[in-house]
């Protein structure tokens, strides 16, 4: 299957010149080859080359699918990003192959990486998604403070991961299904405990991931399949 990606695909039926570029230059397609088509935000469509220009491909939609793959519940990680980057990346690109909604970088305290390349994070997931068959594609939100995220959050259920001794909760025996869930996840050296004791004083559920301790990306891996399996049964 020849999946593209087309965001605003309203504004025209038209790939991008990346995509067009991979559809007529190395998948050699002419008039009339089926492709398939997803906008990012729930259309899935089969659609059929009209001209095939290296650098405006057109198409014809002849099948429409809205809201192909929607979940019943939505997912938001915040997660300090790792200093080496290449963590991170996989973190972004395997969330988005199971399935996410947003995800927030966040700078904590004991943060050693405090700039990243959104653009190249967002191809990542544009990449992700397509391999997957993902017709919504999750939200890159820009980087932000730990404090930042504690006023703008609105989530129901929300919790926060960290390798603290005290009390907490396991993920999987807390998350309820179909609700709008919020997960943090710390840097290499954890959230500091003024962090945490602010997060818990707002509301979050102090958890654990399991009796590994866990990378950072790791961690964030774990609680975005933890969430999608509990929806699933």
């Amino acid at each position: 299957m020849a999946l593209f990606y087309v965001p605003n695909l309203a504004s025209g039926t038209v790939l991008p010149e990346e995509e067009s570029q991979h559809a007529v230059k190395v998948l050699r397609m002419q008039v009339g080859d089926t492709i398939t088509v997803v906008d990012g935000v729930g259309g899935f469509y089969t659609a059929s080359i009209t001209n095939p220009h290296p650098k405006h491909c057109t198409f014809k939609i002849t099948e429409t699918i809205l809201e192909f793959g929607k979940r019943d519940y939505k997912l938001h990680i915040a997660i300090a990003p790792t200093k080496n980057v290449e963590r991170l990346e996989w973190f972004i690109e395997k969330a988005t192959e199971i399935g996410i909604d947003e995800i927030t970088p966040i700078l904590c305290q004991f943060s050693e990486r405090k700039i990243i390349k959104e653009e190249r994070l967002e191809k990542i997931i544009v990449s992700a998604a397509k391999q997957s068959l993902k017709a919504y594609f999750p939200t890159l939100n820009p980087l932000c403070t730990f404090d930042e995220l504690m006023k703008k959050h609105k989530a129901s259920q929300k919790y926060i991961a960290h390798c603290y001794e005290n009390d907490k909760k396991l993920l999987q025996k807390e998350i309820q299904k179909a609700s709008d869930v919020l997960i943090l996840v710390g840097p290499e050296g954890d959230f500091s405990k003024d962090e945490v004791q602010k997060a818990t004083s707002l509301g979050f559920i102090p958890v654990s991931l399991g009796n590994s301790r866990l990378r950072t990306e790791t961690a964030g891996v774990v609680a975005c399949h933890t969430v999608a399996i509990l929806n699933q049964f």
